[in-house]
């Protein structure tokens, strides 16, 4: 008779229709060592129910930091932050002030003599400059006199007004 039961309690278990208690009966049966022979297959099924059941999940919740220690950290980076600024600006001044002194000495000179081919000298080199600047202002005069004279004869060829 209990095989009967067991077969129809199976048949309702496969066609979702069994309660709780049902269940828990086919639970107890299958766990047991006297299951039919033709029923051993559906052993591992219930069989994994029970084992699933010792089975506990315990989930590692990380720890979130604090607000206070994110309010800290971001204190810390821009104290970091205002002192990389504040050496990068002293560096550049410092740098800077070295590229200046160096700049400003214009050279000076104990014998008036010698400053005297000194001025000759850069005076010369601004002279040849500038020549050279007036030759070409004169070869664009040129340029343009005889671009004129090219423009002025091809009108009057045209019969232009």
């Amino acid at each position: 008779m209990e095989l009967v039961k067991i077969e129809d309690l199976l048949e309702k278990y496969f066609q979702g229709e069994t309660s709780i208690a049902e269940e828990n009966e086919l639970r107890n049966y299958f766990s047991s060592s006297n299951v039919a022979q033709h029923l051993e297959q559906y052993k591992p099924i219930f069989g994994y129910f029970s084992l699933a059941k010792q089975h506990q999940f315990t989930p590692e919740i990380p720890l979130l930091p604090r607000p206070r220690d994110e309010k800290r950290n971001v204190a810390w980076i821009s104290i970091a932050a205002s002192v990389v600024v504040l050496l990068g600006i002293g560096t550049y001044a410092y740098y800077s002030a070295d590229v200046v002194n160096e700049s400003q000495d214009l050279g000076t000179y104990d014998d008036p003599e010698e400053a005297f081919r000194a001025t000759q000298k850069a005076l010369s080199l601004l002279s040849d400059n500038v020549n050279v600047g007036i030759e070409s202002v004169l070869y664009i005069q040129e340029y343009q006199t005889t671009k004129d004279k090219i423009f002025i004869s091809t009108k009057k060829q045209s019969g232009g007004s």
